[in-house]
C-alpha cells in the first residue's frame, strides 16, 4: 500500500466564511477535518486482480470474490494500477460525514433550520428546539449525530435491526436517539421502507422536527463532486480510467458522475456496486443482510443518472472481498468495501492494460468485527463455513 503524493498547500484551510476554519487558524469542529482522505496504491492487490487475466478467468460463480481470488499469483507486475480513497478518515469514520455537512449546511443556507447561534431569526418568536429526524442503515446515522451533538440539536436516527451493535453505540454515544423498527414493510419486507414510514411518524408527532432526506437531497452530489472526486482528480493529476462505488442512496456514485462528465477527454467507466437483493438500476427484489450498500426503494437521487455497469454482489462475495483486502493490503473495509473488492476482481478481464482504476471505500470493518470479521456470525448468517472462508482468502494472501 502506497500514499499517492499530494501537493500540501492545496490542503492549506482557507479563511473563505463558509471554510470549516475560524479566522484565528483553529478548526471548527463541526466540519473539521470533512474531506481530503488519502488515496492509496494497492499493487498487491492489483497483481491479484491483474491475474485473473492471465489465467483466463472471470467471475467464478456463486461466491464470486472467493473463486476470483484463486487466479491470483499469475502475474508480478500488475497490468493496471489499482488505488483506494479512504474515506475511514473522515471525522466521524465514514464518507456519510461529507453528506452530513452537505444537508446541515444546504439547510442552513436555504432557511430550513434557522439555527439562531448562526442566523439571524426571522421572528421574534423564541424558536423551537432544533430536532433531526432521518433514517439510516448506520454511517449517516454516527455523521448526523456528530453534526447534531456539536451544533446543540437533537437528533432522532430511525434504524433496523441489521444496524451493527458497534454503530449503535456510536450513534448514543454522541447523544442521539436510536429508534429501532422492529418488523419490515409488510406490503414489500422491506426494512428500509419501514424506517421510513417511522420517520414519518416521528415527523408527524413533532411537527417542528426536520427531515433532511438523504434519498432525494441533491446536497449528496455537490458533497461528492467537488469532494470526493475533486480531491480524487487532482491526488491523480487525471480522472481515472475505472471508478468502483458501492451504491446505496447513490449520492456518492451520482455526484462523483457530475463531477466526471467535466472530464469527457478522458471518460471513465464507472461501476456502481450494489447488493444482491437491491432494487437499484432495476435490481430483482430480495432479502439483504448486510447494511451500507443496496437499497429496497429507488431513492430519488438514483434517478438522476446511470453507472456504466452494475455489479451486485452477494453477502457472501463482501464478507469474502473484505476479508482478501484485510490480508493482502493490510486495509480492513467495511461490508461495502467488501462488495468493491467484489467487483472489481470480476470486472478485471475487462480493465486494459495501464489502466488507473480508483474504488471508493465507504467505511472501515470496526463496525463490523462482530459481523462479517467474525466466522461464527458468518457460519451462522451465510452458510459459510471458517474452513471454506479462509481457503478462499488464503488463495490470494499465499500467492
Amino acid at each position: 500500500m502506497r500514499l499517492m503524493p499530494v501537493n500540501l498547500q492545496e490542503h492549506m484551510p482557507s479563511h473563505d466564511p463558509h471554510s470549516a476554519t475560524r479566522m484565528d487558524g483553529a478548526q471548527d469542529p463541526r466540519g473539521a477535518q470533512v474531506g481530503n482522505t488519502p488515496l492509496v496504491e494497492l499493487p498487491r492487490l492489483a497483481r491479484s486482480a491483474g491475474a485473473i487475466v492471465e489465467r483466463g478467468e472471470g467471475h467464478a460463480g456463486e461466491a464470486g470474490a472467493a473463486g476470483a481470488a484463486g487466479a491470483a499469483g499469475a502475474a508480478n507486475t500488475p497490468r493496471f494500477r489499482v488505488l483506494a480513497k479512504l474515506e475511514q478518515f473522515n471525522p466521524g469514520g465514514s464518507a456519510k460525514d461529507r453528506t452530513a455537512e452537505a444537508l446541515v449546511t444546504a439547510a442552513l443556507e436555504s432557511g430550513l433550520i434557522q439555527d439562531p447561534t448562526t442566523t439571524t431569526p426571522t421572528t421574534t418568536t423564541t424558536p423551537h428546539p432544533i430536532t433531526l429526524v432521518e433514517s439510516s442503515s448506520g454511517n449517516l446515522g454516527i455523521a448526523l449525530a456528530r453534526q447534531a451533538h456539536l451544533r446543540g440539536w437533537d437528533f432522532i436516527c430511525v434504524v433496523d435491526p441489521r444496524a451493527n451493535p458497534a454503530t449503535i453505540t456510536t450513534i448514543e454515544s454522541y447523544g442521539a436517539t436510536v429508534d429501532t423498527v422492529t418488523e419490515p414493510d409488510p406490503d414489500t419486507g422491506d426494512w428500509l421502507t419501514a424506517r421510513r414510514a417511522r420517520v414519518q411518524e416521528l415527523l408527524q408527532a413533532n411537527p417542528h422536527a426536520i427531515n433532511l432526506d438523504q434519498y432525494s437531497n441533491q446536497a449528496a452530489f455537490t458533497a461528492h463532486a467537488e469532494g470526493t472526486m475533486a480531491e480524487i482528480i487532482r491526488d491523480l493529476g487525471k480522472a481515472p480510467d475505472w471508478l468502483f462505488v458501492a451504491m446505496s442512496t447513490t449520492g456518492t456514485i451520482g455526484g462523483c458522475m457530475q463531477k466526471l462528465a467535466e472530464h469527457q477527454a478522458t471518460p471513465t467507466t464507472t461501476v456502481g456496486v450494489d447488493a444482491h437483493g437491491s432494487v437499484l438500476f432495476g435490481g430483482t427484489r430480495a432479502q439483504r443482510l448486510l447494511p451500507g450498500f443496496g437499497a429496497g426503494i429507488v431513492p430519488d437521487l438514483a434517478r438522476h443518472h446511470q453507472p456504466d455497469h452494475v455489479h451486485r454482489a452477494h453477502a457472501a462475495d463482501a464478507v469474502i472481498g473484505a476479508r482478501t483486502l484485510a490480508r493482502v493490503e493490510g486495509l480492513l473495509p467495511g461490508a461495502s468495501g467488501g462488495a468493491v473488492i467484489d467487483a472489481l476482481l470480476h470486472h478485471a478481464p475487462h480493465i486494459p492494460d495501464g489502466a488507473d482504476v480508483v474504488l471508493i471505500l465507504h467505511d472501515s470493518g470496526a463496525n463490523y468485527l462482530d459481523t462479517i470479521y467474525n466466522d461464527h456470525w458468518v457460519e451462522q448468517h451465510l452458510g459459510l463455513t471458517s474452513a471454506a472462508l479462509r481457503g478462499a482468502v488464503a488463495q490470494v494472501v499465499e500467492s
